[in-house]
């Protein structure tokens, strides 16, 4: 019999040993992760849940959603203005609000894209109305966790970048000009308004009322 393949088959499996002690390790820590990442889902899934309800709830009260959000924009701004700083997170929240201001005044298909007109554009034609790319709902909620998490921003001094703010404000301003001009040549080039007053309204009760009174006539 040939000692070295009889110590050649020892090492061998001295060297399973190791390995076998290892993989049992990782499906060890592996079975862990996902038993604690089945916790945490279980754990906020309740309140997931819970939050989504009271959004369904807040749907219908656009005025007072829309106060809650001055009350947190206006404590953003108080904030920054009493640490004198934050000004780099402020110019990429006000970038964030007008990319979001665009979506609520664009319609949900680009006439450009479409190949024409989608809106009416004379008297005669049907009336159609105004399907914004974003809605008034999802306006409110992705600004309002847009101020959240600026203002919870400001408490960390990594953000705080060093900058002349006058410069930034002057960027986002010549920004938003030639982004709404550029919105407002849009509208006129596909004869579109982005709200709701002054548009044609289908009032039941009063046809119905107009087509009884036209009955009784002899």
């Amino acid at each position: 019999m040939d000692p070295t393949a009889g110590g050649s088959t020892s090492a061998t499996g001295a060297m399973d040993v190791p390995i076998a002690a290892t993989a049992a390790a990782s499906a060890a820590d592996l079975s862990s992760t996902a038993a604690s990442a089945a916790d945490f889902s279980r754990w906020t899934f309740p309140i997931s849940q819970r939050f989504q309800h009271l959004l369904d709830k807040s749907t219908p009260h656009v005025l007072y959603r829309w106060i809650a959000f001055a009350c947190i924009a206006f404590l953003y701004v108080v904030r920054v203005y009493l640490v004198e700083g934050f000004y780099v997170v402020s110019y990429a929240l006000g970038i964030y609000i007008l990319s979001l201001l665009i979506g609520f005044l664009s319609p949900q298909v680009d006439p450009e894209l479409a190949g024409g007109p989608t809106l009416p554009t004379r008297g005669s034609d049907e009336f159609r109305p105004f399907v914004r790319r974003l809605p008034e709902f999802k306006l409110w909620y992705s600004i309002t966790k847009a101020f959240c998490i600026a203002f919870v921003l400001t408490f960390f001094s990594v953000f705080d970048v060093p900058v002349f703010w006058p410069i930034l404000l002057f960027y986002w301003i010549m920004l938003c000009m030639l982004t709404l001009r550029r919105q407002i040549e849009h509208m006129i080039k596909y004869k579109y308004v982005p709200f709701s007053f002054g548009k044609q309204r289908y009032d039941g009760k009063r046809k119905a009322s107009t087509s009884e009174n036209e009955s009784l006539l002899p």
